[in-house]
């Protein structure tokens, strides 16, 4: 039983492991969006978003497994623009949780489309987040053997490094929503919707 769960066999370094872990318990960007996102609209809303995260940490894995990653990450025109966009989406991502998250338009589009809002919010944060590139140009590197299957051994460790990621925001959004609660009153929302907006753009 044991061995099922040691990801050395799998050719998965446990290094990796914990370095992608430790890299996803700090504080950023996803962390305070779903903590806001769960405490104000509810755990349905929260695994939305996350769902919404993880096909982005995804798609930019694969990227890197390709190359488009490094591509992206050695032409300073590409890489600038991508961060601009990211810097973008994140600071209008802020104002619309400092203004209350758009209840209304959510609630509106929630109606109609039901979780995918926010598994779009989820999606386009990390699309454009030039960090998931950087993480799988700078970071991911190391823990491949050039002497074995490269373009496999990306694709497993950027699959680890999102199964890693998805759990650590699933247990923010458990913690937010059932914190929920305990939290149902104006001011204390607006309160924690105006700290969590400024730690957004940290």
């Amino acid at each position: 039983m044991d061995r099922i769960f040691d990801l050395s066999i799998y050719g998965v370094p446990l290094a990796f492991v914990w370095t992608a872990l430790l890299i996803e318990i700090t504080p950023g960007p996803n962390m305070s969006y779903l903590a806001v996102l769960s405490l104000a609209e509810g755990r349905r809303a929260g695994f939305s978003a996350v769902a919404g995260i993880a096909i982005g940490l995804l798609v930019v894995g694969v990227a890197a497994a390709f190359g488009l990653a490094a591509v992206i990450s050695q032409s300073p025109l590409l890489y600038q623009l991508l961060r601009f966009c990211g810097v973008l989406y994140l600071m209008w991502l802020a104002y619309d949780i400092w203004r209350g998250g758009g209840e209304d338009a959510v609630h509106e589009k929630q109606g109609q489309a039901g979780w995918l809002p926010y598994f779009e919010r989820g999606l386009i944060s990390n699309l454009l987040n030039p960090k998931a590139a950087v993480f799988y140009v700078g970071i991911l590197p190391p823990f491949i053997d050039p002497s074995r299957a490269v373009l496999r051994q990306t694709l497993v460790l950027s699959v680890v490094y999102v199964a890693v990621a998805t759990a650590v925001h699933l247990s923010s959004v458990t913690g937010a929503s059932t914190a929920r609660s305990y939290l149902q009153n104006s001011v204390t929302m607006t309160s924690l919707r105006r700290i969590l907006a400024l730690s957004v753009l940290a």
